[in-house]
């Protein structure tokens, strides 16, 4: 099998900076009806080998660009571009990924792309991580999304010497812990097995973020979702409870079902109200709650329970008791990026600009949700 350089296609927002890594291509699941992400790819494990030849590339650029930079820390974009010039065609890839990790992330973490890199036999994973250690001893933390069908089958020691090796936080995708929801967009899991596998992560020492799909469950479905999926969580405890609100691009198997109106969409103030209704239902647990992702109606979301619980609730509570001219200005001025939190309302100037921005686009009672829709899209 012929080697390059390989980094894949997504990574959580918390791993911006983080050098990408990776071990496997696309998705061994790839049936979930919400996701656009690999369909139509095969699934691979990539070979040790070539894994490492990638640590190697950047472990090279890393010392070129340490030599170049001097005492002074910095290299100018003409020093980079007579690097590029001098390098081989396809070691350009390793090079800026090199240059990007060492001057935004400082050396610091590393993601495991692609969906699902626990896949791939312990052994032969535990032998990636500490190759990565070594070269990279800097390294504070290696992360990787991972399925919790896969996890639940992994042995308990497996996943204790995974964590040694390095691995300290997985990403897993919960989206739901309504076993009818989860069904429903053929997310491969059951809601026991999603409980079951987090514990385990918990038990071995291993950070662990799940993620909560407000929306998912349609109108039909809002109260089941909210209500199993915090029950799901308050039983699993995660380090992070991470948002992500639906959205249905034309790329996702749910966007035929939601054309043919089979599945019906919730308004935005719906999903608040879903998400009051998860987040009132949290309990018992010392998670903290994140709203990353630019889908989010509320980036300021986010906080330690049980202690930062009134606030946020306080939070989606304040747009549901808007009066719904404010709500569609809030809906309008956050997906064009005028307000970056609710309280940004209160500023005169973006307040006018949102209001200016309704008049431009037309944008009414009757349309909103479908403008929000539309400029969704364009940030999947």
């Amino acid at each position: 099998m012929t080697y390059c350089f390989e980094q894949g296609p997504i990574r959580p927002p918390s791993e911006a900076r983080s050098l990408l890594l990776r071990l496997t291509r696309n998705c061994p699941w790839n049936r979930c009806t919400f996701c656009p992400v690999y369909k139509g790819a095969r699934f691979s494990v990539r070979p040790v080998e070539h894994v490492k030849k990638d640590i190697d590339l950047v472990h090279k650029y890393i010392r070129t660009l340490h030599l170049i930079a001097g005492r002074s820390g910095r290299i100018s974009r003409t020093a980079l571009n007579r690097i590029a010039a001098a390098a081989d065609s396809p070691e350009l890839p390793a090079l800026y990924a090199a240059h990007h990790w060492l001057y935004r992330g400082r050396m610091r973490s590393v993601f495991l792309q692609d969906a699902n890199s626990l896949v791939m036999k312990p052994h032969l994973l535990k032998e990636v991580l500490g190759y990565l250690t070594m070269r990279f001893p800097s390294v504070e933390r290696i992360t990787s999304y991972a399925r919790s069908h896969t996890i639940a089958r992994i042995e308990d020691s497996d996943l204790l010497a995974l964590r040694h090796a390095g691995l300290n936080r997985l990403h897993v995708g919960l989206e739901s812990g309504s076993d009818e929801i989860l069904s429903l967009v053929h997310k491969g899991a059951t809601r026991e097995i999603h409980i079951q596998a987090g514990r385990k992560v918990k038990r071995a020492g291993i950070e662990l973020s799940e993620y909560y799909m407000p929306g998912l469950g349609g109108n039909a479905h809002y109260q089941k979702h909210a209500l199993e999926s915090a029950d799901a969580l308050n039983r699993i405890n995660p380090d992070f409870i991470r948002l992500r609100t639906l959205a249905i691009p034309a790329s996702a198997p749910l966007y035929e079902e939601y054309s043919a109106g089979r599945f019906d969409k919730c308004s935005e103030a719906a999903v608040a109200r879903e998400l009051l209704l998860f987040l009132e239902s949290l309990d018992g647990i010392t998670s903290y709650v994140v709203s990353d992702h630019v889908l989010n109606l509320f980036p300021e979301l986010e906080g330690r329970l049980p202690a930062d619980k009134p606030r946020m609730t306080g939070i989606v509570r304040a747009f549901l008791e808007m009066e719904r001219e404010r709500q569609i200005m809030y809906q309008a001025g956050r997906r064009l990026g005028v307000f970056g939190c609710l309280a940004d309302m209160d500023q005169p100037d973006k307040f006018a600009a949102a209001r200016e921005a309704c008049a431009q686009y037309g944008i009414t009672a009757e349309n909103a949700d479908e403008m929000a829709t539309e400029l969704m899209q364009q940030f999947i």
